[in-house]
């Protein structure tokens, strides 16, 4: 009788093991947030982007205007994050910046959320809360959050500065801020790991903006 063909057959020694299957998963992604982080690096548009924007939030801060930072999901995290460094501190002990995430008072939210729509939690609380010359900056990894969207138009009619960090080439973000900072990926997870690095260097580029060059020099 002719014995059929089948992966049963195959040499034990030849099958993957859990273990090499979850080693090589570790280094793909690994080698996926370095080849975007990399790309990141050596994209001078995104560093005067970033140099930009810094500038731009410090000289409103001196002025007696605030950062509010808005965004969903890992987004809303990385807010909440980039305020915190504001509010608190990044590597060196300062006075705090002014800075507010619109992401994290949850009876606001889901007021908004329920009495209006989801695409409004953002626009309502820049309306409440924004003044002119203040920075809003978005944070979206595809640049087509709605609620993203809603609150970037009415920041500009309202003379607010808007700043994206947004991926996939900026989406409809792009044509509504004033500086965008744009990771060359459209996978979500390495945008946001790039996010975040670009994130720290923005406070840092605020503080010595805000603080003076020699501001951390010791540090």
């Amino acid at each position: 009788m002719r014995r059929s063909a089948s992966w049963h057959s195959r040499p034990l020694a030849t099958q993957p093991t859990l273990e090499f299957i979850i080693k090589h998963l570790v280094k793909k992604q690994l080698r996926q947030s370095v080849d975007t982080i990399t790309a990141v690096l050596n994209d001078e548009s995104i560093h005067e982007a970033v140099v930009q924007a810094g500038k731009l939030t410090a000289e409103a801060m001196q002025a007696g205007r605030k950062l509010m930072v808005c965004g969903n999901g890992g987004s809303a995290a990385d807010s909440q994050h980039l305020v915190a460094e504001f509010v608190s501190r990044l590597t060196v002990d300062r006075p705090a910046l002014r800075a507010i995430a619109l992401t994290t008072d949850s009876s606001i939210l889901t007021a908004i959320g329920n009495d209006y729509s989801y695409d409004n939690v953002f626009e309502r609380q820049v309306e409440a809360l924004g003044l002119k010359g203040d920075v809003l900056l978005a944070i979206s990894t595809s640049g087509n959050s709605k609620n993203c969207i809603k609150a970037l138009k009415l920041a500009r009619n309202m003379g607010i500065h808007t700043v994206s960090y947004t991926g996939n080439g900026g989406g409809a973000m792009k044509a509504l801020s004033d500086l965008n900072v744009i990771v060359p990926s459209n996978i979500t997870m390495n945008i946001q790991e790039s996010h975040l690095a670009l994130e720290h260097i923005f406070c840092m580029i605020v503080e010595r903006c805000y603080f003076g060059p020699e501001f951390g020099a010791t540090t």
